[in-house]
């Protein structure tokens, strides 16, 4: 909004000699670290009475987990409110809207993306709030496929622009992108800021009728990877800030020539508008860990967490960088994949288990880890496998 009403206003603004004051905000930087302070001051200034109205309303959380030792251990959460989602990605939209080129496709289907899960979020937190005032012990919602069903639907209409947005500005990045493998052919760095490096041969082009689809399901993987992570205090909203600043760093790359074209990775015309985006969720995500760790004030609830899942599926999918999205998410995969591993395995089998519990932080929970000690560990796996991930554009 501020960047739109600048830029729409600028010959007046020269004309005034006022221009010097306001040009800052055609800096790409300064924008998204704007959009990373103004999230997290917009968090810290209306989180504590977004919390207060939400204790009043009673929107506590009651975990239940069919396990008498588990919820021995996490039965203090108990009247824990939740739906901090609505404040958190009221937030991140708000500074989204300050500091981002609206005009930017890009950045309209991020907000689409955000909005949509987020009232999706909270038809489900709203309904298992009731279940259990009618039924104690109850925390029924959604049904897992109306949930799956709503996520895959935004995908599919998501997909199907941003493959429309890819073949105007960037059609030959409709490719697969692999770790080592060069999307452009090396030239020296002096051409490269001149003209765009030949695309490498034997690319695998990827067809609309792959890309749709696989973004519906990108999409909706990553909002129930978050959704099932967040389940300790500060474990979603750390894991989400290290991620989002990833995106940062690659939304950067992305959208400049000189960079991705030097390093041999996607160029994404207008890609840098998501280094905003990323920016929002990595400040609003810091933000909310002030109230969100141990012990927590707030959840952030399904409100929440499936929004910013989405969004880091639809970044990095924008970007052309899934493959490095597992590593930088490696704690989410590993989150859902430890679900759909012990459900499988228990109907198989007929009642037995792989882990003790699933999702696997509590598996470690109890195994003797205290809380603190698996929040702590799994934001130090998240942070090395980013690095491992950022150095790896290096190696081409």
């Amino acid at each position: 909004m501020l960047y739109n009403l600048v830029d729409s206003l600028q010959n007046q603004l020269a004309d005034w000699g006022l221009l010097w004051l306001v040009q800052v905000v055609f800096q790409l930087e300064f924008r998204a670290f704007a959009a990373t302070l103004g999230a997290f001051v917009l968090v810290l200034a209306i989180g504590p009475g977004s919390i207060r109205w939400l204790r009043r309303q009673k929107v506590g959380d009651q975990p239940e987990f069919h396990r008498a030792d588990l919820n021995e251990i996490m039965k203090g959460k108990s009247g824990t409110p939740t739906m901090g989602g609505l404040f958190l990605c009221g937030a991140i939209l708000l500074s989204i809207l300050l500091f981002a080129d609206l005009q930017s496709r890009l950045v309209q289907l991020s907000i689409a993306v955000v909005a949509w899960l987020a009232v999706l979020g909270a038809v489900d937190d709203w309904a298992k709030l009731h279940a259990s005032r009618r039924q104690p012990g109850s925390r029924d919602g959604l049904v897992a496929w109306e949930k799956l069903l709503f996520q895959l639907g935004l995908g599919l209409v998501v997909g199907y622009f941003l493959h429309r947005q890819l073949v105007a500005t960037a059609p030959e990045m409709l490719v697969v992108n692999l770790p080592f493998q060069r999307t452009f052919e090396p030239i020296a760095s002096s051409e490269a800021m001149l003209q765009a490096p030949p695309v490498s041969p034997g690319l695998w082009s990827i067809p609309v009728w792959v890309f749709v689809p696989f973004a519906a399901i990108w999409i909706a993987f990553w909002s129930n990877a978050v959704n099932l992570t967040d389940g300790m205090d500060g474990l979603a909203g750390g894991s989400l800030a290290v991620s989002a600043i990833a995106l940062m760093v690659l939304g950067f790359i992305a959208g400049s020539s000189r960079a991705s074209y030097y390093l041999l990775v996607p160029h994404i015309p207008g890609a840098g508008e998501l280094m905003v985006v990323s920016a929002a969720m990595a400040g609003g995500c810091l933000g909310f860990l002030w109230f969100n760790t141990k012990p927590a004030q707030v959840f952030m609830g399904d409100t929440g967490s499936l929004p910013l899942g989405g969004m880091l599926g639809f970044v990095s999918l924008a970007l052309r960088q899934e493959v490095l999205m597992l590593l930088v998410g490696i704690v989410f995969v590993l989150e859902l994949a430890s679900v759909v591993m012990q459900v499988g395995f228990f109907k198989w089998t007929k009642g037995r288990r792989i882990f003790r519990c699933a999702p696997i932080h509590h598996h470690f929970q109890l195994g003797g880890w205290s809380e603190q000690q698996v929040v702590t560990r799994f934001w130090l796996i998240t942070t090395v496998m980013t690095m491992l991930a950022l150095a790896s554009i290096k190696l081409r």
